[in-house]
């Protein structure tokens, strides 16, 4: 996710201002904007199709960062507009709980073996630790300005949140909450990741267009990594086996694909407008993307080059993805209607087949704020893949759609391929 600065929006909207203020004690101001915006990609059928929804409390203001337990099961969604954290049970098919946290609840992130949640609260330059069993508050940690999104480094029990507008990560200690330094970037933050096969941390520098390469044993970045091609770098992913890294670049709607071994970007795709979070499943080799345009693309890596397997509209605001490894493609906030709850929409999910997992949050843009309109949509794929190395798959059949869900549909049916 992004600061909402003016600088911000000029990059992302190309937007031409024309402001008029009137009387002063009045404060009349009038604002014309125009804005142009590049055409969406051509769309390619998802392999994928609906399987259920299920009703989310709160209104329709902004979702941002949703963090996923596989093993339990519990999907967190920062719940932004709300000030609020939204905790789901996948298994079970339900909402558990809300958590009440600090105003502008940013980024979330669970760490299953701590049974731990952190998120960062924007409004007060905090981190905060949440008990993932009670949902209690444990600890605030101060951050730089503006933190969004967060990384976990298990050889060193840290946490780093990314600072946008402060330029900087805070590198906190996942159990007492101690803040143990801050790396300074140089220009404003996109996000941050963990590189397995490393140990090292990779910060995206937006405002610069650079990956940095930061040694968390000295909090020092070591290297700065040039992305041609890109504007704005924003979302970042790494497949720490392959040895490859992936940048989302929202200013230019590009994805790109870094080699880790020579440090150079040798693949560039199309992607939605705006493109945000990214989820990567290194077992089947796909990565989905996630943008604010509501358009999500699913992406095979194969030779260590991104290939284009779906691209298609599926929400307006759909722009976070979470994934359960080894299952199917799973979870899609969304609303247009207030739903109905039903005995069905309550009755626990069927069992599901595949191998790929994605959960993609989003909250409709409008002016209504109406509470019970938005929903969860666990997908699944739309075949029964037999699974190959690096990923591939053959079509043996094309699996039916089990859905559970209120009579009124939120969203246009989705195309299966062909």
């Amino acid at each position: 996710m992004t600061a909402p600065t003016a600088a911000r929006t000029h990059r992302r909207h190309t937007a031409v201002l024309a402001v008029a203020a009137a009387a002063a004690l009045v404060g009349a101001v009038v604002v014309a904007v125009h804005l142009v915006r590049r055409p969406e990609p051509a769309g390619v059928p998802l392999p994928l199709g609906e399987a259920w929804r299920i009703a989310l409390p709160g209104d329709t203001s902004r979702f941002d960062y949703a963090s996923l337990d596989p093993g339990r099961g519990l999907l967190f969604i920062a719940h932004l507009g709300a000030s609020e954290i939204i905790e789901v049970d996948v298994h079970a098919g339900r909402v558990v709980r809300t958590i009440p946290v600090a105003a502008g609840v940013h980024g979330v992130l669970v760490v299953p073996a701590r049974h731990r949640v952190y998120a960062t609260a924007t409004d007060a330059n905090q981190m905060l630790t949440i008990d993932e069993d009670t949902g209690a508050l444990l600890t605030r940690s101060a951050t730089g300005d503006y933190p969004d999104g967060l990384a976990y480094d298990p050889r060193r029990d840290q946490v780093w949140t990314t600072n946008e507008t402060g330029g900087s990560e805070t590198v906190i200690d996942a159990t007492t909450g101690r803040v143990r330094g801050t790396v300074t970037l140089g220009g404003d933050a996109g996000n941050v990741a963990y590189d397995a096969a490393t140990g090292s941390m990779l910060a995206d520098v937006q405002s610069r267009n650079v990956l940095a390469v930061v040694d968390p044993a000295t909090l020092t970045v070591t290297r700065r990594v040039d992305l041609p091609g890109c504007d704005h770098d924003h979302g970042l992913g790494i497949d720490a086996t392959s040895r490859v890294a992936f940048v989302a670049c929202d200013g230019n709607a590009a994805l790109l694909t870094v080699d880790l071994t020579t440090w150079t970007v040798t693949d560039r795709a199309a992607v939605g407008n705006d493109p945000d979070v990214l989820a990567y499943d290194s077992a089947a080799h796909r990565l989905y993307v996630a943008a604010e345009s509501g358009w999500v693309t699913v992406l095979d890596l194969r030779g260590r080059r991104l290939t284009v397997t779906g691209r298609a509209h599926l929400a307006d605001g759909a722009h976070v993805v979470a994934r359960r490894p080894g299952h199917a493609p799973q979870l899609l906030p969304t609303g247009r209607r207030p739903l109905r709850p039903t005995s069905a929409a309550r009755r626990r999910p069927p069992p599901l087949t595949g191998h790929a997992d994605a959960a993609i949050a989003t909250v409709p843009t409008g002016p209504g704020r109406g509470p019970r309109d938005l929903a969860l949509v666990r997908l699944v794929p739309a075949c029964r893949p037999s699974c190959q190395p690096r990923g591939g798959c053959t079509v043996a059949r094309r699996e039916p759609t089990r859905v559970i869900k209120p009579p009124t549909a939120l969203s246009p049916p989705l195309t299966w391929p062909r």
